[in-house]
Parts: structure tokens; C-alpha cells; sequence
């Protein structure tokens, strides 16, 4: 049993929820790094005490970072493709988007605070100490900061994004109704033609 889709409308909704899409894959990147990040931890026991050592995360986590952040986007072009086929399918794939900019960052302030304690050094991995040598980039905490920022000003981008083509889209279709030119005459059938009375006259039959 086939299942026929609906004729597409255009490829507008398509179009629009992808270029929404491109700040909205930034933002879950950035939330989806304070959510699974962790480093690799390696403790042994010493002299005196246990010693901990902290390295930089692993391949696979790494990967499962991207593909996280990959999900949003995906799942937002997907539902521009179905819009196609949908009546009113731009307005529907830019509320799609407002809707997941703004689950993506749902619980960023718990993420933020969980990849805190999992990096006590700092992201860089390098405690910050008189004693060390290599140059500390973050202190604990620093990095956590500028990622949640960062992750809710492209929220605000996707979203306002979304918000803009749907007030275009509107102001287009209020102009196109209401203010778009008539024609001066509607005709209903064919017109027809007008000409100067014959100057020939009555034709005389011949016997």
C-alpha cells in the first residue's frame, strides 16, 4: 500500500528552517558541550595520598558532543520538508525553531554548573598555581561562563531569526491582499471590436 504524499507548495519552508537552523546547530554545540563534556581522569595511589590526574576527553566523547548538537538542526530541516506540503508550512518551521532554540537551552544553568565540577582546574587542565609553569588559560569556571553566554546570544539569534521572516512573510501576504493593484476593467467575456461604420453602403443585387 503506497502512502501519497501531498503536492509540495515550494521549497520556502524548507529553505527558511535551514538558515534558521545554522545558529541554532552553534547554540546546541555550545550546550551540548557544558551537558557531556567531561576529561578522562586517572588516579593512583601515591607515598602519602591518592593522586588524580585530569586529560583531555575522549574521541568518543567528543564525537557524541557533535552528534547531539547535529540533532536540532536535522530535526528542524526535516520538519521544513514536511511544511512544504502544509498550508501556512513558513510559519509552522519558524515556530518549530523558536520551539527548540528554546529547548536546547532548557537546562543550561545546571549544565553550566555540572561541567564546572567535572573541570575543577579549568578547561585547559592546567590548575592555576605559582608553582606551574605552563601558562593557565581558564580558571575553573571562566570557560563554563563565556559557553553559557555564548550558547543564549545565539539563541536570541535563532529566535529572532524565526521572528523576523514571519513578520516579512506576514507584511507580504498584507501587502499582496490588500494594497496590490486591480485592474481598471474585469471582463467576463470576449469584447468586441469597435470600427468606423461602412462607407460602402447597401449592396445591390445583380440579375
Amino acid at each position: 500500500m503506497r502512502i501519497r504524499l501531498p503536492a509540495s507548495r515550494g521549497s520556502g519552508p524548507w529553505a527558511i528552517a535551514s538558515f534558521i537552523g545554522i545558529p541554532l546547530f552553534f547554540s546546541a554545540l555550545m550546550s551540548s558541550t557544558l551537558a557531556q563534556e567531561k576529561p578522562r581522569v586517572v588516579q593512583w595511589k601515591g607515598p602519602h595520598h591518592l593522586i588524580t590526574m585530569w586529560h583531555a576527553p575522549s574521541s568518543g566523547t567528543e564525537a557524541r558532543i557533535w552528534l547531539w548538537a547535529l540533532l536540532p538542526p536535522v530535526l528542524l530541516s526535516f520538519v521544513g520538508w514536511i511544511c512544504m506540503r502544509l498550508p501556512l508550512g513558513w510559519y509552522i518551521a519558524c515556530v518549530a525553531g523558536i520551539v527548540e532554540a528554546v529547548a536546547v537551552v532548557h537546562k543550561l544553568d545546571t549544565w553550566t554548573r555540572h561541567h564546572t565540577q567535572r573541570f575543577p582546574t579549568g578547561v585547559d587542565l592546567i590548575p592555576n598555581l605559582p608553582s606551574t609553569t605552563a601558562s593557565n588559560q581558564y580558571n575553573a569556571g571562566e570557560w563554563e561562563k563565556q559557553a553559557r553566554e555564548t550558547a543564549l546570544s545565539l539563541e536570541h539569534w535563532t529566535i529572532g531569526l524565526a521572528l523576523a521572516s514571519i513578520v516579512v512573510m506576514a507584511a507580504l501576504w498584507i501587502r499582496k491582499r490588500y494594497f496590490s493593484r486591480k485592474p481598471l476593467f474585469e471582463t467576463g467575456g470576449v469584447l468586441e471590436g469597435v470600427h468606423a461604420p461602412d462607407s460602402t453602403g447597401a449592396s445591390v443585387p445583380v440579375e
